[in-house]
């Protein structure tokens, strides 16, 4: 597949998670439906030792909306390399880092835009954080000097934060 093909494919896989909100169940506490639904998956591929689900519905201060659902068996997850993990978790381990990610799903898509925050650093601190985050894929570029956080990588971002809650 040539890059031109591969591209176009991306293209059509990113259009594909940006839907319109279909309304769904609503979140109420004590409501494991997600969690029945794994149990129900878990045990028609008879995986014994169970597995993992995030998923999510979001839509963002710019009114970009995502759709994303990724899930994981145990044996798979525990029998991994988690090193590999490690670049990711450290790019995401500084909160000048989490500060950009957060404003830049604000809106703030610019360099020039996030070099006027306050409290981010001077405008070589911050370009090196862009480059961290760029690095280990939680952003992009789509011109020169625009960031985005790549529509499979928003739910993943928002899971990880949650997870990382007292």
């Amino acid at each position: 597949m040539d890059l031109e093909e591969r591209v176009t494919e991306l293209e059509r896989r990113l259009a594909a998670l940006v839907k319109e909100d279909r309304g769904g169940p609503k979140l109420v506490e004590g409501d494991f439906w997600a969690l029945e639904g794994l149990k129900s998956q878990l045990a028609e591929v008879e995986a014994p030792d169970g597995g993992v689900l995030f998923t999510g519905a979001v839509r963002l201060p710019t009114q970009e909306r995502y759709e994303w659902q990724y899930g994981a068996l145990t044996d798979g997850l525990l029998d991994d390399d988690w090193s590999d993990a490690a670049d990711s978790f450290a790019a995401l381990g500084h909160p000048v880092r989490l500060r950009l990610l957060r404003e830049i799903l604000g809106g703030r898509r610019t360099a020039a835009e996030l070099t006027e925050l306050e409290g981010l650093g001077t405008t070589g601190q911050i370009y090196h954080h862009l480059r961290q985050l760029t690095g280990a894929g939680w952003l992009h570029t789509t011109s020169r000097g625009r960031y985005e956080v790549p529509g499979a990588r928003v739910v993943p971002l928002l899971v990880v934060l949650a997870a990382g809650r007292p």
